[in-house]
Protein backbone atom coordinates (compact mmCIF):
# COMPACT_ATOMS: atom_id res chain seq x y z
CA UNK A 1 0.00 0.00 0.00
CA UNK A 2 1.57 3.38 -1.14
CA UNK A 3 0.96 5.65 1.95
CA UNK A 4 0.66 9.13 -0.48
CA UNK A 5 -2.17 11.56 -0.87
CA UNK A 6 -3.47 12.12 -4.37
CA UNK A 7 -0.76 12.98 -6.69
CA UNK A 8 2.16 13.72 -3.80
CA UNK A 9 4.90 11.58 -3.12
CA UNK A 10 6.17 10.26 0.53
CA UNK A 11 5.94 13.37 3.11
CA UNK A 12 8.21 14.46 5.04
CA UNK A 13 8.04 15.06 8.91
CA UNK A 14 6.23 13.67 11.14
CA UNK A 15 3.15 12.71 8.75
CA UNK A 16 1.34 9.69 8.53
CA UNK A 17 2.41 9.57 4.92
CA UNK A 18 5.99 10.28 5.91
CA UNK A 19 8.08 6.97 6.85
CA UNK A 20 8.62 8.52 10.47
CA UNK A 21 5.14 8.05 11.56
CA UNK A 22 5.12 4.49 9.76
CA UNK A 23 7.80 3.46 12.07
CA UNK A 24 6.32 4.92 15.05
CA UNK A 25 2.94 2.68 13.83
CA UNK A 26 5.25 -0.09 13.47
CA UNK A 27 6.95 0.08 16.91
CA UNK A 28 3.24 -0.32 18.67
CA UNK A 29 2.53 -2.14 16.85
CA UNK A 30 5.13 -4.58 17.52
CA UNK A 31 4.60 -4.50 20.68
CA UNK A 32 0.93 -5.83 21.17
CA UNK A 33 2.07 -9.18 21.72
CA UNK A 34 5.57 -8.35 23.64
CA UNK A 35 3.06 -9.45 26.94
CA UNK A 36 1.45 -12.81 24.77
CA UNK A 37 5.09 -13.87 23.81
CA UNK A 38 6.52 -13.36 27.31
CA UNK A 39 3.64 -15.35 28.51
CA UNK A 40 3.08 -17.83 26.23
CA UNK A 41 6.57 -19.57 26.89
CA UNK A 42 6.44 -18.29 31.29
CA UNK A 43 4.99 -21.99 32.01
CA UNK A 44 7.69 -23.41 29.99
CA UNK A 45 10.45 -21.63 31.52
CA UNK A 46 9.92 -23.14 35.67
CA UNK A 47 8.27 -26.63 34.84
CA UNK A 48 9.97 -27.92 37.38
CA UNK A 49 8.36 -24.84 40.02
CA UNK A 50 4.96 -25.47 38.77
CA UNK A 51 4.87 -29.50 38.47
CA UNK A 52 6.00 -29.30 42.35
CA UNK A 53 3.15 -26.30 43.30
CA UNK A 54 0.34 -28.45 40.71
CA UNK A 55 1.57 -31.84 41.53
CA UNK A 56 1.68 -32.43 37.87
CA UNK A 57 4.14 -34.34 35.72
CA UNK A 58 6.20 -33.37 31.90
CA UNK A 59 2.52 -34.28 30.00
CA UNK A 60 0.49 -31.88 31.98
CA UNK A 61 3.07 -28.62 31.31
CA UNK A 62 2.47 -30.09 27.68
CA UNK A 63 -0.77 -29.52 27.80
CA UNK A 64 -0.78 -26.38 28.95
CA UNK A 65 0.49 -25.58 25.06
CA UNK A 66 -1.56 -27.94 23.61
CA UNK A 67 -4.82 -26.15 25.30
CA UNK A 68 -3.55 -22.39 24.15
CA UNK A 69 -3.18 -24.08 20.50
CA UNK A 70 -6.65 -25.82 21.32
CA UNK A 71 -8.65 -22.33 21.55
CA UNK A 72 -6.46 -20.70 18.46
CA UNK A 73 -8.00 -24.44 16.20
CA UNK A 74 -11.63 -23.18 17.56
CA UNK A 75 -11.24 -18.94 17.19
CA UNK A 76 -8.61 -17.64 14.47
CA UNK A 77 -10.44 -18.29 10.84
CA UNK A 78 -13.29 -16.57 12.38
CA UNK A 79 -10.65 -14.03 14.06
CA UNK A 80 -9.14 -13.74 10.77
CA UNK A 81 -12.70 -12.47 9.42
CA UNK A 82 -13.35 -10.90 12.18
CA UNK A 83 -10.50 -8.69 10.94
CA UNK A 84 -11.65 -8.16 7.67
CA UNK A 85 -14.92 -7.75 8.32
CA UNK A 86 -14.20 -4.86 11.13
CA UNK A 87 -10.84 -3.48 10.77
CA UNK A 88 -7.65 -4.00 12.75
CA UNK A 89 -8.36 -1.45 15.50
CA UNK A 90 -11.72 -2.85 16.94
CA UNK A 91 -10.60 -6.33 16.56
CA UNK A 92 -7.00 -5.82 18.05
CA UNK A 93 -8.20 -4.27 20.80
CA UNK A 94 -10.80 -7.06 21.70
CA UNK A 95 -8.67 -9.72 21.52
CA UNK A 96 -5.70 -7.57 23.52
CA UNK A 97 -8.51 -7.95 26.36
CA UNK A 98 -8.90 -11.43 25.84
CA UNK A 99 -5.21 -12.28 26.18
CA UNK A 100 -4.73 -10.09 29.72
CA UNK A 101 -7.44 -11.98 30.81
CA UNK A 102 -6.44 -14.97 30.19
CA UNK A 103 -3.01 -14.64 31.41
CA UNK A 104 -4.27 -13.17 34.52
CA UNK A 105 -6.44 -16.51 35.04
CA UNK A 106 -3.27 -18.39 34.76
CA UNK A 107 -1.76 -16.60 37.57
CA UNK A 108 -4.43 -16.34 39.61
CA UNK A 109 -4.89 -20.80 38.98
CA UNK A 110 -4.98 -22.52 42.54
CA UNK A 111 -4.45 -25.84 40.54
CA UNK A 112 -3.66 -26.95 36.94
CA UNK A 113 -7.79 -27.36 35.71
CA UNK A 114 -7.61 -23.43 36.58
CA UNK A 115 -4.76 -22.84 34.52
CA UNK A 116 -6.06 -24.94 31.63
CA UNK A 117 -8.98 -22.47 31.76
CA UNK A 118 -6.51 -19.71 31.63
CA UNK A 119 -4.52 -21.11 28.95
CA UNK A 120 -7.53 -21.59 26.88
CA UNK A 121 -8.30 -17.91 27.16
CA UNK A 122 -5.41 -16.74 26.65
CA UNK A 123 -4.70 -18.91 23.48
CA UNK A 124 -7.95 -17.78 22.36
CA UNK A 125 -6.65 -14.18 21.96
CA UNK A 126 -3.27 -14.44 21.30
CA UNK A 127 -2.76 -16.08 17.95
CA UNK A 128 -6.14 -13.78 16.61
CA UNK A 129 -4.09 -10.74 17.92
CA UNK A 130 -0.71 -12.08 15.90
CA UNK A 131 -3.16 -12.16 12.97
CA UNK A 132 -4.18 -8.70 13.76
CA UNK A 133 -0.51 -7.46 14.19
CA UNK A 134 -0.06 -9.42 10.20
CA UNK A 135 -2.84 -7.40 9.11
CA UNK A 136 -1.93 -4.17 10.32
CA UNK A 137 1.56 -4.74 8.82
CA UNK A 138 0.45 -5.60 5.40
CA UNK A 139 -1.76 -2.41 5.59
CA UNK A 140 0.55 0.04 6.84
CA UNK A 141 4.14 -1.83 4.72
CA UNK A 142 2.83 -3.72 1.94
CA UNK A 143 4.93 -1.98 -1.39
CA UNK A 144 7.43 -0.44 0.99
CA UNK A 145 8.97 -2.41 4.08
CA UNK A 146 6.95 -5.28 4.45
CA UNK A 147 9.54 -7.87 5.25
CA UNK A 148 11.68 -5.40 6.89
CA UNK A 149 8.84 -5.06 9.78
CA UNK A 150 8.05 -8.17 9.60
CA UNK A 151 11.30 -9.04 11.02
CA UNK A 152 11.32 -5.95 13.46
CA UNK A 153 8.14 -7.27 14.88
CA UNK A 154 9.14 -10.71 15.44
CA UNK A 155 12.21 -9.22 17.26
CA UNK A 156 10.75 -6.96 19.52
CA UNK A 157 7.94 -9.74 19.94
CA UNK A 158 10.52 -12.37 20.78
CA UNK A 159 12.31 -10.02 23.38
CA UNK A 160 9.52 -10.99 25.28
CA UNK A 161 10.11 -14.86 24.88
CA UNK A 162 14.12 -13.94 25.47
CA UNK A 163 13.10 -12.22 29.22
CA UNK A 164 10.67 -14.82 29.91
CA UNK A 165 13.32 -17.48 29.83
CA UNK A 166 15.91 -15.59 31.11
CA UNK A 167 13.78 -13.92 34.20
CA UNK A 168 10.76 -16.30 34.48
CA UNK A 169 13.23 -19.47 36.72
CA UNK A 170 14.95 -16.51 38.79
CA UNK A 171 11.54 -14.69 39.63
CA UNK A 172 9.83 -17.89 40.46
CA UNK A 173 12.79 -19.27 42.86
CA UNK A 174 13.00 -15.61 45.02
CA UNK A 175 9.28 -14.82 44.65
CA UNK A 176 7.60 -18.37 43.99
CA UNK A 177 6.17 -19.57 40.96
CA UNK A 178 2.92 -17.94 41.20
CA UNK A 179 5.04 -14.14 41.26
CA UNK A 180 6.42 -15.54 37.79
CA UNK A 181 3.19 -15.50 36.22
CA UNK A 182 1.72 -12.68 37.26
CA UNK A 183 4.86 -11.11 36.12
CA UNK A 184 3.54 -12.25 32.55
CA UNK A 185 0.14 -11.16 33.40
CA UNK A 186 1.75 -7.54 33.73
CA UNK A 187 3.49 -7.73 30.40
CA UNK A 188 0.16 -8.53 28.85
CA UNK A 189 -1.11 -5.50 30.55
CA UNK A 190 1.45 -3.30 28.92
CA UNK A 191 0.94 -4.75 25.17
CA UNK A 192 -2.95 -3.69 25.64
CA UNK A 193 -1.81 -0.31 26.54
CA UNK A 194 0.41 0.08 23.63
CA UNK A 195 -3.02 -1.22 21.46
CA UNK A 196 -4.89 1.54 22.92
CA UNK A 197 -1.84 3.96 21.51
CA UNK A 198 -2.10 2.15 17.91
CA UNK A 199 -5.64 2.68 17.46
CA UNK A 200 -4.75 6.32 17.69
CA UNK A 201 -1.97 6.46 15.32
CA UNK A 202 -3.98 4.44 12.85
CA UNK A 203 -7.41 6.68 13.40
CA UNK A 204 -4.95 9.40 12.22
CA UNK A 205 -3.39 7.80 9.32
CA UNK A 206 -6.86 6.86 8.57
CA UNK A 207 -8.15 10.55 8.60
CA UNK A 208 -5.45 11.83 6.56
CA UNK A 209 -4.81 9.10 4.39
CA UNK A 210 -8.23 7.91 3.29
CA UNK A 211 -6.97 4.69 4.64
CA UNK A 212 -10.30 3.09 5.54
CA UNK A 213 -10.26 1.26 8.84
CA UNK A 214 -8.44 -1.60 7.26
CA UNK A 215 -12.14 -3.28 6.45
CA UNK A 216 -13.33 -5.43 3.78
CA UNK A 217 -16.18 -3.15 1.42
CA UNK A 218 -17.87 -6.63 0.87
CA UNK A 219 -19.00 -9.73 3.26
CA UNK A 220 -16.26 -12.27 3.60
CA UNK A 221 -17.32 -15.84 3.24
CA UNK A 222 -15.52 -19.41 3.27
CA UNK A 223 -15.83 -19.65 -0.26
CA UNK A 224 -13.14 -17.20 -0.85
CA UNK A 225 -10.40 -19.34 0.55
CA UNK A 226 -11.14 -21.86 -2.80
CA UNK A 227 -9.59 -18.63 -4.45
CA UNK A 228 -6.14 -18.75 -2.52
CA UNK A 229 -3.36 -19.95 -4.99
CA UNK A 230 -1.60 -23.34 -4.35
CA UNK A 231 2.01 -21.71 -3.72
CA UNK A 232 -0.54 -20.19 0.18
CA UNK A 233 -1.21 -23.63 0.88
CA UNK A 234 2.35 -25.31 0.46
CA UNK A 235 3.44 -22.28 2.44
CA UNK A 236 0.52 -22.77 5.24
CA UNK A 237 1.76 -26.35 5.51
CA UNK A 238 5.02 -25.33 5.84
CA UNK A 239 4.26 -23.20 8.56
CA UNK A 240 1.98 -25.49 10.49
CA UNK A 241 5.48 -28.18 10.26
CA UNK A 242 8.57 -25.82 10.22
CA UNK A 243 6.61 -24.19 13.89
CA UNK A 244 5.49 -27.83 15.70
CA UNK A 245 9.63 -28.48 15.25
CA UNK A 246 10.47 -25.22 17.03
CA UNK A 247 7.88 -23.95 19.68
CA UNK A 248 6.79 -27.31 20.91
CA UNK A 249 10.67 -28.00 21.65
CA UNK A 250 11.41 -24.58 23.34
CA UNK A 251 7.91 -25.42 25.56
CA UNK A 252 9.82 -28.31 27.43
CA UNK A 253 14.17 -27.77 26.42
CA UNK A 254 14.67 -25.97 29.38
CA UNK A 255 14.32 -30.25 31.03
CA UNK A 256 15.36 -31.49 28.48
CA UNK A 257 18.99 -29.67 28.71
CA UNK A 258 18.52 -29.61 32.57
CA UNK A 259 18.78 -33.57 32.67
CA UNK A 260 20.79 -34.18 29.34
CA UNK A 261 22.99 -31.84 30.03
CA UNK A 262 22.84 -31.11 33.94
CA UNK A 263 22.47 -27.33 33.18
CA UNK A 264 20.78 -25.27 36.39
CA UNK A 265 17.91 -23.76 36.01
CA UNK A 266 19.40 -20.06 37.16
CA UNK A 267 22.07 -18.51 38.13
CA UNK A 268 23.32 -15.90 39.62
CA UNK A 269 23.15 -16.76 43.90
CA UNK A 270 23.75 -14.22 45.88
CA UNK A 271 23.07 -11.34 43.51
CA UNK A 272 20.49 -8.84 43.60
CA UNK A 273 17.39 -9.36 41.41
CA UNK A 274 18.65 -6.87 38.51
CA UNK A 275 22.17 -7.85 38.97
CA UNK A 276 21.09 -11.51 38.52
CA UNK A 277 18.95 -10.95 35.40
CA UNK A 278 21.88 -9.13 33.95
CA UNK A 279 24.24 -12.11 35.23
CA UNK A 280 21.90 -14.74 33.40
CA UNK A 281 22.02 -12.55 30.03
CA UNK A 282 25.53 -12.90 30.02
CA UNK A 283 25.95 -16.20 31.13
CA UNK A 284 23.48 -17.68 28.60
CA UNK A 285 24.82 -20.65 27.29
CA UNK A 286 25.06 -21.80 31.29
CA UNK A 287 22.03 -22.40 32.36
CA UNK A 288 18.81 -24.73 30.99
CA UNK A 289 16.41 -21.85 30.20
CA UNK A 290 19.28 -19.43 28.61
CA UNK A 291 20.05 -22.60 25.92
CA UNK A 292 16.22 -22.44 24.93
CA UNK A 293 16.22 -18.94 24.07
CA UNK A 294 19.48 -19.04 21.87
CA UNK A 295 16.95 -19.40 19.54
CA UNK A 296 14.76 -16.59 20.48
CA UNK A 297 17.91 -14.49 20.87
CA UNK A 298 19.52 -15.36 17.13
CA UNK A 299 15.58 -14.42 15.68
CA UNK A 300 15.59 -11.48 17.92
CA UNK A 301 18.84 -10.09 16.80
CA UNK A 302 19.09 -10.94 13.18
CA UNK A 303 14.87 -10.85 12.27
CA UNK A 304 15.29 -7.60 10.75
CA UNK A 305 18.64 -8.10 9.09
CA UNK A 306 16.61 -10.91 7.53
CA UNK A 307 13.56 -9.38 6.56
CA UNK A 308 15.59 -6.34 5.03
CA UNK A 309 17.65 -8.82 3.01
CA UNK A 310 14.37 -10.18 1.78
CA UNK A 311 13.11 -6.77 0.86
CA UNK A 312 15.99 -6.29 -1.33
CA UNK A 313 16.55 -9.48 -2.88
CA UNK A 314 13.48 -11.61 -2.90
CA UNK A 315 14.30 -15.48 -3.31
CA UNK A 316 11.59 -15.95 -0.75
CA UNK A 317 10.84 -19.96 -1.75
CA UNK A 318 15.06 -20.59 -1.64
CA UNK A 319 15.23 -19.47 2.18
CA UNK A 320 12.08 -21.43 3.35
CA UNK A 321 14.60 -24.39 2.14
CA UNK A 322 17.59 -23.74 3.31
CA UNK A 323 15.95 -22.75 6.40
CA UNK A 324 14.22 -26.31 6.26
CA UNK A 325 17.44 -28.27 5.84
CA UNK A 326 19.20 -26.52 8.32
CA UNK A 327 16.63 -27.76 11.08
CA UNK A 328 17.51 -31.43 9.96
CA UNK A 329 21.21 -31.96 11.52
CA UNK A 330 20.23 -29.44 14.32
CA UNK A 331 18.01 -31.86 16.21
CA UNK A 332 20.00 -35.45 15.02
CA UNK A 333 22.88 -34.06 17.27
CA UNK A 334 20.23 -32.94 20.07
CA UNK A 335 19.46 -36.56 19.73
CA UNK A 336 22.45 -38.51 19.07
CA UNK A 337 25.48 -36.74 20.40
CA UNK A 338 26.80 -35.06 23.70
CA UNK A 339 28.51 -32.07 21.61
CA UNK A 340 27.24 -28.78 23.85
CA UNK A 341 23.78 -27.76 23.32
CA UNK A 342 24.93 -24.28 21.87
CA UNK A 343 25.67 -25.33 18.83
CA UNK A 344 22.70 -27.33 16.96
CA UNK A 345 21.46 -24.26 19.12
CA UNK A 346 23.02 -21.91 17.02
CA UNK A 347 22.22 -23.92 14.01
CA UNK A 348 18.23 -24.14 15.17
CA UNK A 349 18.49 -20.41 15.74
CA UNK A 350 19.65 -19.56 12.30
CA UNK A 351 16.52 -21.83 10.49
CA UNK A 352 14.45 -19.40 12.80
CA UNK A 353 15.80 -16.78 11.33
CA UNK A 354 15.23 -17.74 7.52
CA UNK A 355 12.17 -19.39 7.42
CA UNK A 356 10.05 -16.54 9.04
CA UNK A 357 11.91 -13.56 7.18
CA UNK A 358 10.91 -15.36 3.92
CA UNK A 359 7.17 -17.22 5.10
CA UNK A 360 5.11 -14.32 6.65
CA UNK A 361 5.81 -11.23 4.35
CA UNK A 362 4.94 -14.27 1.07
CA UNK A 363 1.37 -13.64 2.30
CA UNK A 364 0.32 -10.45 0.96
CA UNK A 365 2.19 -11.19 -2.34
CA UNK A 366 0.21 -13.61 -3.30
CA UNK A 367 -3.75 -13.23 -1.45
CA UNK A 368 -6.35 -9.89 -2.63
CA UNK A 369 -5.37 -7.77 0.01
CA UNK A 370 -9.51 -7.81 1.64
CA UNK A 371 -8.61 -11.58 2.38
CA UNK A 372 -5.01 -10.74 4.03
CA UNK A 373 -6.59 -11.12 7.57
CA UNK A 374 -8.78 -14.40 6.28
CA UNK A 375 -5.93 -15.79 5.24
CA UNK A 376 -3.60 -15.63 7.61
CA UNK A 377 -6.24 -16.43 10.37
CA UNK A 378 -5.84 -19.78 8.56
CA UNK A 379 -2.69 -19.82 8.23
CA UNK A 380 -2.09 -19.79 11.74
CA UNK A 381 -5.16 -21.75 12.44
CA UNK A 382 -3.67 -24.82 10.42
CA UNK A 383 -0.25 -23.65 12.31
CA UNK A 384 -1.95 -24.27 15.41
CA UNK A 385 -3.31 -27.95 14.66
CA UNK A 386 1.02 -28.93 14.70
CA UNK A 387 1.45 -26.81 18.17
CA UNK A 388 -1.94 -28.82 19.94
CA UNK A 389 -0.33 -31.76 19.36
CA UNK A 390 3.18 -31.67 19.07
CA UNK A 391 3.72 -30.57 22.62
CA UNK A 392 1.10 -33.29 24.22
CA UNK A 393 3.25 -35.92 22.05
CA UNK A 394 6.76 -34.62 23.09
CA UNK A 395 5.51 -35.03 26.75
CA UNK A 396 4.17 -37.94 26.12
CA UNK A 397 7.30 -39.46 24.23
CA UNK A 398 9.09 -38.00 27.25
CA UNK A 399 6.98 -39.80 30.49
CA UNK A 400 6.79 -43.17 28.06
CA UNK A 401 11.35 -43.16 27.13
CA UNK A 402 12.37 -41.28 29.78
CA UNK A 403 14.55 -39.84 27.97
CA UNK A 404 13.87 -37.11 25.17
CA UNK A 405 15.63 -38.80 22.13
CA UNK A 406 12.62 -39.29 20.39
CA UNK A 407 10.85 -36.58 20.32
CA UNK A 408 14.61 -35.07 18.69
CA UNK A 409 14.21 -37.17 16.11
CA UNK A 410 10.17 -36.52 15.69
CA UNK A 411 11.12 -33.15 14.98
CA UNK A 412 14.08 -33.94 12.91
CA UNK A 413 11.66 -35.75 10.82
CA UNK A 414 8.87 -33.09 10.52
CA UNK A 415 12.34 -31.01 9.21
CA UNK A 416 12.63 -33.23 6.54
CA UNK A 417 8.60 -32.77 5.53
CA UNK A 418 9.36 -28.99 5.67
CA UNK A 419 12.15 -29.47 3.41
CA UNK A 420 9.67 -31.33 1.00
CA UNK A 421 6.75 -28.69 1.03
CA UNK A 422 9.73 -26.29 0.28
CA UNK A 423 10.49 -27.41 -2.45
CA UNK A 424 7.14 -28.05 -4.00
CA UNK A 425 6.78 -24.48 -3.00
CA UNK A 426 8.92 -23.00 -5.08
CA UNK A 427 7.94 -25.17 -8.37
CA UNK A 428 4.60 -23.85 -7.18
CA UNK A 429 6.04 -20.65 -7.56
CA UNK A 430 7.30 -20.78 -10.91
CA UNK A 431 4.02 -22.05 -12.34
CA UNK A 432 2.42 -19.01 -10.75
CA UNK A 433 5.18 -16.53 -12.45
CA UNK A 434 7.90 -16.14 -10.01
CA UNK A 435 6.58 -13.67 -7.62
CA UNK A 436 7.78 -15.32 -4.36
CA UNK A 437 11.62 -15.73 -5.79
CA UNK A 438 11.20 -12.08 -7.45
CA UNK A 439 11.96 -8.67 -5.53
CA UNK A 440 8.60 -7.40 -4.45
Amino acid sequence: MALTTAGSTETAGFHPAGRPYRFVVLFFASLLTYGSYFAYDSVGAIPDQLMRAWGVDQAAIGALYSLYSLAAIVTLLFGGMVIDRFGTRKSSLGFSVVVTLGACVVAFAPNIQAAYLGRFLFGAGSESLITAQNTILARWFKGKELALAFGVTLAISRIGTLFSFNTEALIASRYGPSMALWAAALFCGLSLLSNVIYNALDRKGEQALGLGDGSARDRIVLADIQRFPVSYWYITFLCLTFYSAIFPFIALSTDFFAQKWGLPNASGEGLGFFQAVFFNFLHMFSTAPGTSSIVIFASMVFAPFAGNVVDRVGKRTSLMILGSLLMIPAYLMLALTTLPPAIPMIVLGAAFVIVPAALWPSVPLIVDKDRVGTAYGLLTMIQNIGLMVFPWLNGRLRVATESYTASMLMFASLGLVGLGLALALRRADRREGALLESRT
